[in-house]
């Protein structure tokens, strides 16, 4: 369902696990819409590093997990064979990985708010997708959660987390290095 398809997103969160428990030098996972982030250990070893190697692995394992998992979330048969696009990006600081971390989620509320609104004007708004697009193009996010409330009676910030920043996974073994380096 646009613009917030649980099913979508849990079966995308469930092939991220499947990823992370086969690939234990992932630590963290971030996911929005059709696309996950993983973060490895800074001292993984995995495939001599060899950036080829791990981007083939984490995208085919993910998708082979997502085929996995379909029946788990979806009634009807898979139509046509998934495929995900993978890139490596190396991030020199934990910073900069935070930034990075921090630009998804911000750029995932940017997206939803705009979709949510969006879907709202189609859907109840009794306006065509032109339309919808026209009303919001040069509105800023003070003015979409306004319209979804005075409108359609939405507060966005009552929506899931998970629509409004992702999902983000993390091994606890992880979590409790961290605070014990702190």
């Amino acid at each position: 369902d646009k613009p917030n398809d649980l099913a979508a997103l849990n079966i995308m969160n469930a092939a991220a696990k499947g990823v992370m428990s086969e690939l234990q030098d992932i630590f963290l996972a971030y996911g929005q819409s059709d696309e996950y982030s993983f973060v490895f250990k800074r001292s993984s070893t995995l495939y001599g590093r060899r950036s080829s190697k791990i981007i083939s692995t984490v995208c085919s394992m993910f998708t082979s997990h997502y085929v996995f998992n379909w029946n788990k979330h979806f009634p009807q048969e898979l139509k046509y064979p998934p495929s995900f696009d993978a890139r490596v990006v190396l991030y020199p600081t934990e910073r900069d990985l935070r930034n990075y971390i921090s630009w998804r989620q911000a750029d995932c509320h940017i997206n939803n708010l705009y979709n949510t609104c969006f879907w709202a004007l189609v859907r109840q708004g009794n306006l065509s997708t032109s339309e919808s697009e026209k009303q919001l193009n040069g509105t800023f996010s003070s003015d979409k959660n306004e319209l979804l409330f005075s409108r359609f009676n939405v507060n966005y910030n009552d929506l899931s987390e998970m629509f409004r920043k992702g999902s983000t996974i993390v091994w606890r073994d992880s979590i409790d290095d961290i605070n014990r380096k702190r």
